[in-house]
């Protein structure tokens, strides 16, 4: 058949982006099972080591005695179906352990990582009796957790499974930093040994019915695109993002090792994408979360990773330091990209260069998702370009189409409208069932779709191109697209500029519409009105900032540019 007939125009139904997967990843089939046994089917051997952290190493036959071991002390706490258990650590080993041992008890794991008055909330929302939180822990946030319920807080010290002699001093001096002047005392506290000790003495039932649809994670959104929101997923919508991300950095030549830096596990990509994928296709997970942003020099070049997941946060910090040798071999990365937040031209040909300059030739790659579909649902698209918004092709078993904003009209290659996701990674939903049904809608075509509000289209290749997050428009002008914006910027060639980003605000004077602000790091000798005509002409009129404010360097929040907080700044809010 002619190949031309069978486009349709509509990319939910052609499925353009299938034609770059090899037949084995086309016909790839998700496994229906718990999250457990899918680690127990994907494990090499009982005696290989799936994870290292500071100086010891873990087996794959003591992880899951562990787990066993952990769902025994979970139950004699009175955690069992149904139950919310608060997790708020950094990415240590005993993270996973706990996840595993709550789905075999039959509960679910909540993150939250922000101000202590919004972890609370979540654990008054939880109804949760016990949590679990490293012991750096100040008095102002027991007495704010047990003031939402807790009666039970346990304490795991990050030295807990880690060998204190093989801990650089500057990790060292990140964990001593984190503790305060007095750590909290009362009766509430039980230490992570004391813990696992009551499991020892329990009798009972341990294993819930086996359910791999049962909520098992629980995290907040970031709040970029509006309030912070509760996502749900159960093992199966984990599982159906694993599974499809399996073979990424794989190689038959060795083992690559996989290192994980300070982000936490309260981000779900972090849970999905960086610690259960590089078990479950046989990497060796470093655990590596008590550095400061500043150090990641000096850990990069201690672990000297195969893979490394890293943020413009992260690559930021490398091109920032003074320690990295000019000669620094880098060609240990098979592969290299940046995820968490869209990049823009500038910042992905400063990141090429800077990689290139140190002998690694991996291509640079990004990556699309979101929290509701479990992280990333696109993958890096071989042979084509990284630039121009563009973030590569569905992952095989995902549909990803562009929608009419907030309907379910489909529109054509290349033209601008919602990106909509459907496949196995979706959310169950939010903890709220009104944002849940907005954001979840069943489709004419009986398909489950995310309505993400990014922006973007598809091109005839299915090549997903993002251009900003949300619908935002200005008075008596168009759409103001961050990425698009920055992009036009960054093609510009303006003398003096070294980076630039767009923070985007609501017109107090004009409801419902917004107003665009551009942020600036300049060359020395240089500042805002240097670049303001060169910037005005590099953009279309409606696109032209309302101010050019110079920062000193691009500031983070999160991980994230800190989008959020200078919108605050410029509503004059707190």
């Amino acid at each position: 058949m002619d190949e031309k007939k069978t486009v349709t125009g509509k990319a939910s139904v052609d499925r353009p982006w299938m034609k770059y997967y090899p037949e084995m990843v086309r016909n790839l089939k998700l496994p229906e099972c718990t999250l457990t046994d899918y680690m127990k089917m994907k494990a090499p051997g009982p005696d290989v080591v799936a994870m290292h952290y500071y100086g010891v190493d873990f087996t794959w036959e003591r992880i899951f005695q562990w787990v066993d071991e952990t769902a025994l002390a979970l139950r004699a706490m009175g955690i069992g179906e149904g139950d919310q258990l608060p997790v708020m650590l950094r990415s240590v080993p005993e993270f996973i352990i706990l996840l595993l041992a709550a789905e075999k008890v039959g509960a679910s794991v909540l993150c939250r990582d922000n101000t202590i008055e919004e972890n609370a909330e979540a654990i008054a929302r939880s109804g949760a009796k016990v949590m679990v939180i490293h012991d750096f822990l100040s008095q102002e946030e027991l007495d704010a957790y047990c003031a939402a319920g807790v009666k039970r807080v346990i304490t795991l010290s990050p030295y807990h499974s880690a060998d204190p002699e093989q801990m650089p001093e500057h990790v060292t001096r990140f964990v001593e930093n984190c503790y305060p002047a007095k750590k909290a005392e009362g009766e509430q506290l039980m230490s992570w040994d004391e813990f696992m000790a009551k499991g020892k003495d329990f009798k009972g039932q341990v294993e819930a019915d086996p359910d791999y649809n049962r909520p098992l994670l629980c995290v907040y959104t970031s709040g970029s695109t509006g309030t912070s929101k509760q996502v749900v997923h159960s093992a199966k919508t984990l599982i159906g993002v694993v599974h499809q991300m399996a073979f990424y950095g794989a190689t038959d030549d060795f083992r690559p090792t996989w290192l994980l830096t300070i982000l936490p596990p309260c981000l779900v990509a972090v849970v999905v994408s960086m610690m259960l994928m590089p078990l479950a296709s046989n990497k060796l997970l470093i655990l590596d979360p008590f550095v400061e942003v500043e150090d990641l020099d000096l850990e990069f070049m201690r672990y000297r990773p195969n893979l490394w997941p890293h943020i413009p946060m992260f690559i930021a910090a490398l091109m920032r330091s003074k320690r990295l040798p000019a000669d620094y071999d880098m060609s240990h990365l098979l592969a290299a990209g940046c995820g968490c937040e869209g990049f823009n031209n500038m910042q992905i040909r400063n990141a090429e260069q800077f990689l290139r300059s140190h002998n690694c030739m991996a291509p640079y790659t990004l990556s699309y998702g979101q929290s509701e579909v479990g992280s990333s649902c696109a993958l890096p698209c071989p042979g084509q370009p990284v630039k121009d918004c563009a973030v590569g092709i569905p992952a095989p078993l995902n549909i990803i189409s562009v929608f009419k904003h907030g309907t379910e009209e489909e529109l054509d290659y290349g033209e601008v409208g919602e990106i909509c996701v459907s496949g196995p990674g979706l959310m169950l939903g939010y903890d709220d069932e009104e944002k849940s049904v907005e954001a979840l809608q069943t489709h004419s075509d009986g398909l489950t779709w995310l309505h993400t509000a990014d922006q973007g289209y598809m091109d005839e290749n299915g090549i997903i191109y993002m251009l900003g997050r949300g619908d935002k428009v200005r008075y008596n002008g168009g759409a103001l697209l961050e990425l698009v914006m920055e992009n036009r910027v960054a093609e510009a060639g303006i003398e003096g500029l070294v980076d630039g980003f767009f923070v985007i605000v609501p017109d107090k004077e004009h409801k419902g519409y917004y107003l665009p602000y551009l942020y600036t790091v300049l060359e020395d000798g240089c500042a805002p009105e240097d670049i303001r005509e060169a910037v005005d002409n590099a953009l279309e009129d409606f696109e032209r900032p309302v101010e050019i404010i110079q920062v000193p360097e691009r500031p983070f929040f999160h991980f994230k540019t800190n989008r959020i907080g200078l919108a605050r700044q410029l509503m004059g809010e707190n």
